[in-house]
């Protein structure tokens, strides 16, 4: 077997798991009908995998190598906020693309135990919110920002795969009350502070308006304004 087909023959080894799992997500699979689906034999999955669990890893870890490619080949529209908003969506549509792949990587709960490939995505997303944070955007710590928006972004996903649609108002209605609470918008008021977060915000989730450099100037002007009445109030 040449180097080409026996990486051909993993991948659609990787494949067939992920679609038995996607058909009946929680239970157990056959190993058996994994080699069924490609017309191999079984020494043939115990030479690539050794074992089911070594099986179940090289899915996971495919699925987060998908995961991190469609993330990288998407563009940051320059505002943590919004990037953040886009990310959510792109999770859940990854999800309901790949459920079989999804509920292996964050649907397979064992206590205590985190897939040590899910650290690069949760990587990415600390670091969104540690710029949100570091531009005073947030009014929380950025890792419980982060801590939030995985952990609602993970159940909703979940929860449409479970439904076997996608729900966008409710995913969306979903992203917007995270947001809003890590941002400081959910009870926006008369408070000039809040006032101008709600503004940010609204200027950052619809940069089409005023257009991307006109946003961010709109942005850094709030935002002195802000410190500006904050220094003020100190003396």
């Amino acid at each position: 077997m040449t180097e080409e087909a026996s990486l051909d023959t993993r991948t659609r080894l990787l494949n067939a798991a992920a679609d038995l799992i996607a058909a009946t997500p929680g239970e157990d699979f056959s190993l058996r009908a994994v080699c069924d689906a490609v017309g191999v034999k079984m020494p043939t999955l115990y030479h690539f995998f050794g074992n089911k669990q070594g099986l179940i890893e090289a899915v996971i870890e495919r699925g987060f190598d998908m995961y991190l490619s469609a993330k990288s080949a998407s563009e940051s529209s320059g505002d943590p906020i919004q990037d953040l908003r886009m990310g959510w969506d792109s999770h859940v549509s990854f999800g309901l693309e790949n459920p079989g792949f999804y509920t292996l990587m964050y649907g397979k709960v064992r206590p205590g135990y985190s897939p040590e490939a899910q650290s690069k995505p949760s990587e990415i997303l600390r670091s969104l919110t540690r710029r949100a944070e570091e531009q005073g955007r947030l009014v929380v710590g950025y890792e419980q920002a982060a801590a939030h928006i995985l952990a609602t972004n993970i159940g909703v996903t979940l929860r449409l795969i479970i439904q076997g649609r996608a729900d966008p108002d409710l995913s969306a209605a979903v992203r917007e009350g995270v947001l809003a609470a890590i941002t400081g918008t959910a009870q926006a008021s008369e408070n000039g502070q809040r006032l101008g977060r709600s503004v940010i915000e609204r200027a950052a989730a619809h940069p089409e308006i005023l257009g991307t450099a006109e946003t961010q100037l709109l942005i850094q002007w709030i935002s002195r304004l802000g410190e500006s009445e904050g220094a003020g109030q100190g003396q």
